[in-house]
């Protein structure tokens, strides 16, 4: 019973040693700190989206989903401003129409980190599949 006992110690200690992998530093991750930034674009939607205002008393907007993140090209005119990445995501949640039925609502953001740094900007509609640019009409 006292091999056994330590014997599974032992193996616990050894499993919890082994597992998880080593978390990359903000200066060497050119994503660190995008889920805050994309977590306050969802927070800033909630407040003050058309769709997410007419929600009748007692609901809001809900079902938010990242349905899709791709890299963007760091221009040389993006460089000499110190964007070290740069992407764009979609964004769809359960909104509201103007009679205060529930209804599907997305949004775009272009997100670019310079000097640590997220910020965000509006951009044109994206294929929330892949986020690739939709061809203008």
């Amino acid at each position: 019973m006292i091999k056994t006992s330590a014997a599974l110690m032992l193996g616990l200690l050894l499993v919890g040693g082994c597992s998880g992998q080593p978390k990359s530093t903000a200066s060497s991750d050119p994503y660190a700190g995008l889920d805050d930034a994309i977590r306050s674009w969802k927070t800033e939607v909630a407040a003050s989206d058309i769709s997410c205002k007419r929600a009748p008393a007692g609901s809001k907007c809900e079902m938010f989903d990242i349905s899709c993140k791709a890299q963007r090209t760091i221009t040389p005119q993006d460089q000499a401003k110190g964007v070290t990445a740069k992407l764009v995501a979609d964004m769809s949640w359960s909104g509201y129409d103007d009679k205060g039925a529930p209804t599907p609502a997305s949004a775009a953001a272009l997100f670019t980190r310079a000097k640590g740094v997220w910020a965000r900007t509006q951009t044109k509609a994206v294929d929330p599949v892949g986020c690739a640019d939709l061809a203008s009409k």
